[in-house]
């Protein structure tokens, strides 16, 4: 069976950082009050940045990074509950933008942040079809634009950011992706085209719930199907929601907490880009290393969950 290589990675983030105390002036919290919650000490919102913007620099820097030409690509996702205009695409843009090959398939997946895994299966499905050698996979978010500021209890964890990156087939080597999702309007809403305002309402606790039971189950799929054991993982890369439900999986695994990569202490929650970031992260401080097994995991609205576990 092919497998699917991150051949390499780009990230994007707005300029504006916003702290905790910056947050404390806009609603009633503090800085000890989310971070304690959440582990998020900072996040950064766009101002003159565009989604379309950090969706192009993230995409731009991995296809630098990875010494890939354009016309080597066989498709184009972005996994996105933000995008600028429902059409064009954020992907269909970034065609423009980056001039990428027309004579290949650009669109948009709305799988809240377990679209980065959902875009990963999908990529492999078109490089099976396909002569060309790599598929380009952004997950890009501007949820500052769609945040109630007068909610404490959602707007202190969600950033703005990007990530990306350039796959292609592996030859040997482990790889499985697990999908999923089970219709729930009161987990996490966010509305959409029409009357309502688009602004994210969440119920915390039952998202908690959801996702401590996910990602475990996701995990013992992926180990289940590739024969492997927990041991044998040398990265755990969750999305970036909440401290507390990384640290809660670890310990309901059984697994070493260092093993779990966590950054949203710099960055928020970014939905659908919160791994590809995290991914570049590792990769720029050397943490990533060829012939490591890395396993992802994505929880979010829908509600939806996923992984996919490969070699790097």
């Amino acid at each position: 069976m092919k497998g699917l290589k991150i051949a390499s990675t780009g990230r994007a983030l707005p300029a504006r950082v916003v702290t905790n105390d910056d947050m404390s002036r806009l609603v009633e919290t503090s800085d000890e009050w989310i971070a304690s919650r959440t582990g998020i000490r900072a996040r950064h919102f766009c101002e003159r940045e565009t989604q379309t913007d950090l969706a192009g620099l993230a995409a731009q820097r991995a296809l630098e990074r990875g010494k890939v030409d354009p016309r080597g690509l066989c498709a184009c996702i972005v996994a996105t509950v933000t995008p600028d205009t429902s059409a064009p695409t954020s992907a269909c843009l970034l065609q423009q933008r980056l001039g990428l090959p027309e004579d290949i398939p650009c669109f948009d997946m709305n799988v809240g942040c377990t679209g980065f895994i959902y875009a990963l299966q999908v990529a492999r499905g078109l490089l099976l079809q396909s002569e060309r050698p790599y598929a380009l996979i952004v997950g890009a978010e501007a949820l500052s634009r769609i945040t109630d500021f007068t909610d404490r209890g959602t707007c202190v964890l969600f950033g703005d950011g990007a990530g990306a990156a350039v796959v292609t087939l592996a030859e040997g080597g482990p790889y499985a992706c697990t999908l999923g999702a089970r219709g729930d309007a009161e987990a996490i809403f966010i509305a959409g085209p029409g009357p309502q305002p688009p602004c994210i309402r969440m119920d915390g606790q039952k998202v908690f719930r959801f996702a401590v039971e996910a990602v475990p189950h996701c995990v013992h799929v992926l180990l289940e199907e590739t024969g492997l054991a927990l041991e044998d993982i040398d990265w755990f890369v969750p999305h970036q929601a909440n401290k507390r439900i990384i640290d809660h999986v670890a310990k309901k695994l059984k697994a070493p907490n260092e093993k779990f990569y966590q950054n949203m202490m710099r960055y928020g929650n970014t939905s659908a880009a919160s791994i590809p970031i995290a991914l570049d992260e590792m990769a720029e401080q050397g943490l990533l290393r060829r012939g490591q097994k890395v396993l992802c995991v994505g929880f979010g609205a829908g509600l939806t969950w996923g992984g996919v576990l490969l070699e790097w």
